[in-house]
């Protein structure tokens, strides 16, 4: 079986969390040195944060929306009626702008897409003055799913960012697929993320399409931090490719936000980043991450992770998992089901739902 982290990492994650306690109580010495704000922990703002695209307008408008899920979790009514007013404002200041940038033939339905979100808008500050928080987080689930429908319009007709040429003979997802999990507990769905992690969701999506996975077990479960499955039923560890006879393996592959090239076989240790958030963080439960063994950080070939989310393990900007394994994904829906898995149970079956035709098998 492939751990993810060997057991020097393991010693090294404990001393970490000792020395984190230890500092809590010296509150002065950790203020200046931790990041202010609270780490994203929504997969799905995750995932809008990481397209490949740079629209400031549409963007400000999404980050501004997302600033009120703080306030409604603590009721401060005054401040979200301060920002939902903020959001509409910035709806009406770059309409035009944006509707301008985006291709021709998607014109009209970006402007039905504005008019909706005029809507959601309004009854955003409808929810805000009767204080109903279950629909106020409703509307705007609404509200921001249009935005990041209208975001997707912007992204680059070309896969944005280049692959070495080692790793030609590998597949790689040059975008995006959705997938459903089905295990002996339930349904999840995911989204794979191939423009930051392109090789690991490729070999993935690849896999996923082969039904590789079906009816593996849960090989490895760990309270609070891991769900691990992708050990073929035998002697084998991974994905032996039967052209070649030969275990299939898939680089570390990292990518840092407003990086130029992602970084492949460096660990954040290796290349000094010790407080360093990527692209695609271990912040949520159901983060998914690749396994690789505990010797080496180029050869995880099928094994993959559920990340448990454990904020204790996890404070803003000293997580200590980010860096050391390749995240490429997000469980989006299925979370009870997630919760409920064990060493007991089995991957039924994992089927591609959208987004298969980014799947190429080689460069």
């Amino acid at each position: 079986m492939q751990k993810f982290l060997s057991n020097q990492n393991k010693l090294f994650l404990t001393l970490s969390i000792i020395i984190l306690q230890f500092f809590l109580f010296k509150p002065i010495q950790v203020l200046a040195d931790l990041p202010t704000g609270n780490a994203v922990k929504d997969p799905n703002v995750i995932l809008r944060n990481a397209l490949p695209i740079k629209q400031v307008e549409l963007q400000e408008i999404q980050h501004k929306l997302e600033e009120t899920s703080d306030l409604v979790r603590g009721g401060r009514w005054p401040a979200l009626t301060k920002t939902v007013t903020k959001c509409q404002s910035l709806l009406k200041k770059y309409q035009n702008r944006i509707i301008q940038q985006i291709p021709n033939n998607k014109q009209k339905i970006a402007e039905k897409t504005f008019l909706e979100l005029k809507e959601n808008f309004d009854s955003l500050q409808e929810h805000t003055q009767s204080k109903d928080k279950y629909s106020f987080v409703a509307t705007r689930k609404e509200a921001l799913d249009k935005i990041g429908g209208l975001e997707e319009y912007f992204l680059p007709n070309q896969f944005p960012y280049s692959i070495p040429e080692e790793f030609n003979d590998l597949p790689r997802l040059l975008g995006r697929a959705t997938v459903n999990i089905k295990t002996s507990k339930g349904d999840m769905k995911a989204i794979i993320d191939g423009y930051n992690a392109p090789l690991t969701a490729g070999a993935f999506i690849d896999l996923s399409s082969k039904k590789f996975y079906k009816d593996l077990p849960i090989n490895r479960a760990e309270e609070f931090f891991v769900l691990q499955t992708g050990d073929p039923i035998g002697e084998e560890i991974g994905y032996v490719d039967p052209d070649t006879n030969k275990e299939r393996h898939v680089p570390l592959e990292i990518r840092i936000p407003d990086e130029k090239d992602t970084f492949y076989n460096q660990t954040f240790e290796d290349l000094g980043l010790y407080t360093e958030t990527p692209t695609l963080p271990f912040a949520t439960l159901g983060t998914l991450g690749w396994s690789h063994s505990n010797t080496a950080v180029d050869d995880g070939s099928s094994q993959f992770f559920f990340f448990l989310y454990e904020a204790e393990l996890n404070p803003a900007g000293r997580n200590l998992i980010d860096g050391r394994n390749a995240a490429f994904g997000y469980v989006v829906d299925g979370f009870d089901v997630l919760e409920e898995l064990n060493k007991d149970d089995i991957i039924e079956s994992i089927d591609v739902l959208e987004g298969i035709e980014n799947l190429k098998l080689n460069a």
